[in-house]
C-alpha cells in the first residue's frame, strides 16, 4: 500500500546511504576494528570536527554498525571482516565504488532534463582511484557468485575459456578450479591485467591462465576458444555496440563454440526484475547509451552476429540472469 510514510520513507533513504559512504570515506570501521576509541580521540587521529565525528559516530551506532560502550567506540566483531579494508572479506572496495555513484546520480535529474546534451562517456570511465576501487568491487560481488554461475553454466568439455572484460579474474579462476583440464585467456585494458596478475600469481590456477591485454571497442578478441564468458559487460554499451562485439566473439570462437552472457534480463515491460529496472538508471548517469536488455533484445543481436540455438540459462533476480548461443 503506497502511504505517506513509505513515499516520505523512501525519499529519506539517502541518509543513510550518506552516513555510510562517509564513514568509508573516512575509514572509521578499519580505525575502529583495531581497538575502542573515543570520539575526540578519533577527531584527534582524522584532523576532523567533534562534533561532526561525534555525530557521525552515534548515527552509525544507532544504525548497528558501530558499539559504543563507556563512550567508546568500536566495529563490531562479525562486521569488522567485511567493513575493515585490511581483511580479505571486505567489502569496502564496493562501498567504495558506491561513493563514485554517488556523484553521477547526483545529476540525474539534469541528465533525465537534457540527456543528450550531457557529457557522459560511452562506457563507465573511473580515475585511477575509482578504478582500483571499482575491480575491487568487481570481484567481492564475483567471489560469492562465482562458484553458482559456474555450476548454472555446466561448461562440460569446454576446454578453453576466452573471459572478456574478466576484470581480476574471479570468474576466470572459478572456471579453473571447478574444470581441471581447462586453460582460460583473460582479456581486459592493460592496467586491470596488471591488478588480475597481482591478484591471480597466488592462485593455484594462474599457470592455466593467459593474460592479453586489449581494448574489446577497438581490438580483436584472441581466438581459438570453445567457451566466452561475457560477464556484467553488455549494461555499458548500446545495442549497436553489443551487436559488434557480438560478432567479434563469434570469430574468436571455434565452430560448436559457445558463448555465455551474464547480465540483468528484464521483462518485455521493462519493469522486472527491480535491480535491473534501477540498475537501467544507474547506466543512464553513467555512460551515453547503456542500459539493461529483455531476452527479446539479446536473441536479435545474438541471432543478427550469427548464433545459433539462443536460450535463458537462468532468470534474472541480481545481474546474474544468464543466455547462451552457439557458434555453427
Amino acid at each position: 500500500m503506497i502511504t505517506q510514510e513509505y513515499i516520505l520513507g523512501m525519499g529519506r533513504k539517502f541518509m543513510e546511504s550518506r552516513i555510510i559512504l562517509s564513514a568509508a570515506e573516512l575509514d572509521l570501521f578499519t580505525i575502529l576494528s583495531k581497538d575502542s576509541m573515543s570520539a575526540h580521540e578519533i577527531a584527534k587521529k582524522l584532523n576532523g570536527s567533534l562534533r561532526g565525528i561525534t555525530i557521525l559516530l552515534n548515527a552509525l551506532v544507532a544504525m548497528g554498525l558501530l558499539e559504543k560502550k563507556n563512550e567508546r567506540f568500536r566495529t563490531p566483531t562479525e562486521a569488522a571482516p567485511l567493513l575493515s579494508k585490511d581483511s580479505p572479506t571486505s567489502i569496502m572496495p564496493m562501498l567504495m565504488h558506491s561513493v563514485a555513484l554517488w556523484r553521477r546520480w547526483s545529476a540525474l535529474t539534469d541528465i533525465v532534463r537534457q540527456n543528450t546534451d550531457m557529457s557522459r562517456p560511452s562506457a563507465p570511465e573511473f580515475k585511477e582511484k575509482d578504478q582500483e576501487a571499482f575491480i575491487g568491487a568487481m570481484h567481492a560481488v564475483a567471489y560469492q557468485l562465482a562458484p553458482s554461475i559456474v555450476a548454472a553454466i555446466n561448461p562440460g568439455a569446454a576446454k578453453k575459456l576466452l573471459d572478456i572484460g574478466g576484470a581480476s579474474g574471479t570468474y576466470t579462476q572459478a572456471f579453473l578450479e571447478a574444470c581441471p583440464d581447462m586453460r582460460a585467456t583473460l582479456f581486459d585494458l592493460p592496467p586491470v591485467i596488471e591488478m588480475a596478475r597481482r591478484r591471480l600469481s597466488g592462485t593455484g590456477v594462474f599457470g592455466r591462465i593467459t593474460l592479453a591485454a586489449g581494448d574489446f571497442y577497438t581490438d580483436e578478441l584472441p581466438a581459438g576458444h570453445d567457451l566466452a564468458l561475457l560477464s556484467a559487460i553488455i549494461h555499458q554499451n548500446s545495442m549497436e555496440q553489443n551487436l559488434a562485439l557480438y560478432r567479434k566473439i563469434y570469430r574468436s570462437l571455434e565452430p560448436g563454440g559457445r558463448l555465455v552472457i551474464r547480465d540483468h534480463v528484464m521483462s518485455p515491460d521493462r519493469t522486472q526484475p527491480v535491480s535491473g529496472a534501477l540498475f537501467a538508471v544507474n547506466m543512464l548517469v553513467g555512460t551515453q547509451s547503456g542500459g539493461t536488455y529483455t531476452f527479446e533484445e539479446f536473441h536479435e543481436a545474438l541471432e543478427a552476429a550469427g548464433f545459433i540455438k539462443i536460450n535463458l540459462v537462468q532468470q534474472d533476480d541480481r545481474m546474474n540472469g544468464l543466455i547462451e548461443g552457439f557458434r555453427p
